[in-house]
């Protein structure tokens, strides 16, 4: 009996089409290490995903990211900005294992370069789709390609170039690649070099995938053996590395290691909300300390300012007004009364006259203010009855000014995330200029500050706060 295999053959290359597809298509499962989103996939799936992208020309940037690029990200902005543009990060050793496991953190296999490039060569020869191979010294990258098209003898090699070009000499390279009608562009200069260089010239590249992958050449062009498997299975393909370039790589790896191991922890902290519920009990007991002290040191004054407040017209030494706290919350926020009792009934023929752009009325020469208001307005000291706040826990020593209801119903939706953050006393736009700053750059200033607050922030804005209040540089 005779069988046809035509029709059978057609229906597996349709559904290998359509599962082709649906990788080049379909959002990769990824987890979040050190704020930027890792691939959880086998090393086969992935494979097949980058050369699928390839077969697609969905345009693709693949980065590694190891023990040492993690290192490298925190003293370079652009490697940041490098690999933040990239469409696929892949996790590299055995240190982002460790890493997900401390920040608990789901996570796939170990997606290095040197195990995922022979398996992306044999989807790429099955999918008919050409290689560049561009890096190392001269001839590395040749002899990479050679023994890749040895194991696989129908891969397409569209091209192999070393990594020593210069400036003038890169338009010529640029075009060679483009000539050759390669699928996957295979960078390997080493971080961060291959990045930075992968985002200045990708729009430049018609190459549908382009990956960076350091020093993978050496490695399958035979200049320097790969550990043995038992060794890397263990995760101590590293140990292997340093023995054989102990010069080069001793500073990266015994150096390295100790302070990616610090960053991973740094990071594991911050990711199970250690970091953030640590400063926030150090933060509310520097407040509550300082909001103390500062009471008992100048309490002498704040008698003395009462008095003076009480005999200039007879009415209340503190005036209450109720302000929109953290998350949204009202309280009661003190202030030394500076305006004369019905400064609220003549505020409305007043707003016309408003000094400040925005919803925020604000008056240079306000005829509201009494003569003993304008003094404490000039150094603040109208402000230090909302030290209570402090000890209250309704405000903080440092942080966006607490708001009025109406100002907080006008306030667009980037705006309500100055809310997010208990009010302060003092602020950064207080101490960088006061009310001859734009109220939307207020707005800005304050979300800025919410965003990377930190105790030393804060301490550094309450030092700033001592010389703005004797300048009085914007107090009206």
């Amino acid at each position: 009996m005779k069988y046809d295999l035509a029709p059978m053959s057609a229906t597996i290359q349709s559904e290998t089409f359509v599962s082709d597809l649906e990788l080049a298509t379909s959002k990769p499962r990824t987890t979040d290490l050190f704020g930027l989103p890792i691939m959880c996939d086998t090393l086969d799936r992935t494979a097949r995903t980058v050369v699928a992208r390839a077969r697609f020309h969905k345009s693709t940037v693949v980065s590694f990211l190891n023990a040492h690029c993690v290192n490298t990200l925190m003293r370079d902005r652009k490697y940041v900005a490098a690999v933040e543009e990239s469409d696929l990060i892949l996790p590299d050793g055995s240190g982002m294992r460790i890493a997900s496991k401390m920040a608990k953190r789901s996570f796939g296999e170990n997606l290095n370069g040197t195990d995922l490039f022979p398996l992306i060569c044999d989807h790429a020869e099955t999918a008919g789709q050409s290689i560049f191979l561009l890096g190392g010294a001269p001839g590395v990258a040749r002899q990479a390609a050679n023994a890749m098209q040895a194991r696989f003898t129908s891969l397409k090699v569209a091209g192999a170039a070393d990594g020593y070009f210069s400036k003038a000499e890169e338009n010529n390279l640029i075009a060679q690649i483009n000539r050759s009608g390669a699928d996957l562009l295979f960078v390997g200069f080493g971080v961060p070099l291959q990045e930075k260089w992968i985002a200045r010239v990708k729009d430049r590249l018609m190459v549908p995938v382009i990956l960076g992958v350091g020093g993978l050449f050496d490695y399958y062009s035979g200049q320097i053996p790969r550990a043995p498997s038992a060794i890397r299975a263990i995760g101590c393909e590293w140990a292997w590395r340093l023995a054989m370039e102990p010069r080069r790589l001793a500073n990266r790896y015994l150096v390295g290691n100790a302070i990616f191991l610090g960053h991973a922890m740094a990071h594991a902290l911050a990711s199970r909300g250690i970091t953030e519920r640590a400063s926030t009990v150090c933060k509310r007991a520097i407040d509550f300390t300082g909001a103390f002290l500062a009471l008992a040191i100048l309490l002498p004054l704040l008698l003395l300012v009462g008095v003076a407040i009480r005999l200039e017209d007879r009415g209340p030494v503190f005036f209450r007004q109720l302000r929109i706290g953290e998350d949204g919350r009202s309280f009661d926020m003190l202030k030394f009364r500076s305006m004369y009792l019905d400064a609220e009934i003549r505020r409305a023929a007043l707003l016309g006259q408003s000094e400040r752009q925005g919803i925020c009325f604000k008056m240079r020469n306000d005829p509201r203010i009494t003569r003993i208001g304008r003094f404490i307005r000039r150094f603040s000291i109208d402000e230090l009855p909302q030290l209570i706040n402090v000890l209250r826990g309704d405000m903080s020593l440092v942080g966006p000014r607490p708001a009025l209801g109406s100002e907080v119903q006008a306030y667009s939706d980037p705006a309500l995330k100055r809310l997010r953050g208990k009010p302060g006393i003092t602020c950064i736009w207080q101490v960088s200029g006061r009310a001859e700053i734009p109220f939307k750059q207020q707005l800005a200033m304050d979300v800025a500050y919410l965003q990377r607050r930190s105790l030393f922030t804060d301490v550094a804005i309450l030092f700033r706060t001592i010389p703005a209040v004797i300048s009085g540089r914007g107090a009206y």
